[in-house]
């Protein structure tokens, strides 16, 4: 098994700071760059083991704290399995502060995030892959179609309000994609119904995006989570199959 090294870094942005998890092949050589972006619950040892997870198949990962203007993470106290008990109480919390970060913010730090990348030595030069959870799958979405020339591929899992009818629905990026895109999303996932599936889908096909988005039938929002009630560990593996082919695709 791939030995890795993961350490906290700062990476500085138009608005401040965002404190980040770098993860990588434990060999001191360069290697591509994958961009993870968070769920709701944030920078947490959970994601770090997913991250180091990814790199130990030979790339280099960064996890940005997107909510980093409301302090470094956790930006919000967590459990250590989180529950739906405790779930509403979070989200009380959490709510006001993933409002807040407008599109335009996240695509302000996402330009931060990836210059970083471009300049880190411990990155191969090209363009990068990105993975997402819940938010994230947006926020990776939307990156890949506001920096096309550097995203070479996308990849969302159990992701929320990907095609809405707002006119800032990440899915009306779409048709400036270049990347490869892959979706896996939860059938039991109310924050993405039928009809949002079918918008994405029927938008990147428009578009001639490269994609193909699977449902994962019995599973729910948060799947891949292992450290929530809604852990699948057969749609997780499911998912890590997904991931890791794309990136060794398109990387």
């Amino acid at each position: 098994m791939t030995a890795v090294r993961g350490t906290s870094v700062d990476i500085p942005t138009q608005d401040g700071t965002a404190d980040a998890y770098l993860t990588h092949p434990d060999d001191s050589t360069p290697h591509p760059a994958v961009l993870l972006y968070m769920d709701a619950y944030g920078l947490r040892p959970h994601l770090k083991k997913m991250a180091d997870r990814v790199a130990r198949a030979g790339y280099t990962v960064l996890v940005p704290n997107v909510f980093y203007r409301h302090g470094r993470a956790p930006v919000v106290e967590l459990p250590d399995v989180i529950d739906p008990a405790g779930r509403s109480e979070i989200f009380e919390r959490l709510g006001p502060i993933m409002t807040s970060l407008t599109p335009d913010l996240a695509m302000r730090d996402a330009d931060a995030y990836l210059r970083w990348l471009t300049a880190c030595p411990l990155t191969t030069d090209g363009p990068v892959g990105i993975a997402g959870y819940c938010m994230g799958a947006g926020l990776a979405l939307r990156t890949a179609g506001t920096f096309p020339e550097r995203v070479a591929a996308v990849a969302g899992f159990h992701g929320g309000r990907l095609a809405t009818d707002q006119p800032d629905s990440p899915h009306l990026l779409a048709d400036r994609i270049t990347a490869e895109v892959y979706f896996g999303h939860a059938d039991q996932d109310p924050s993405l119904p039928p009809e949002q599936i079918n918008r994405l889908d029927e938008a990147l096909s428009a578009a001639g995006v490269r994609h193909h988005s699977e449902i994962y039938t019995g599973a729910h929002h948060g799947f891949t989570q292992a450290d929530t009630a809604a852990y699948d560990s057969t749609a997780d593996e499911r998912h890590w199959t997904a991931l890791l082919a794309l990136l060794d695709r398109a990387l």
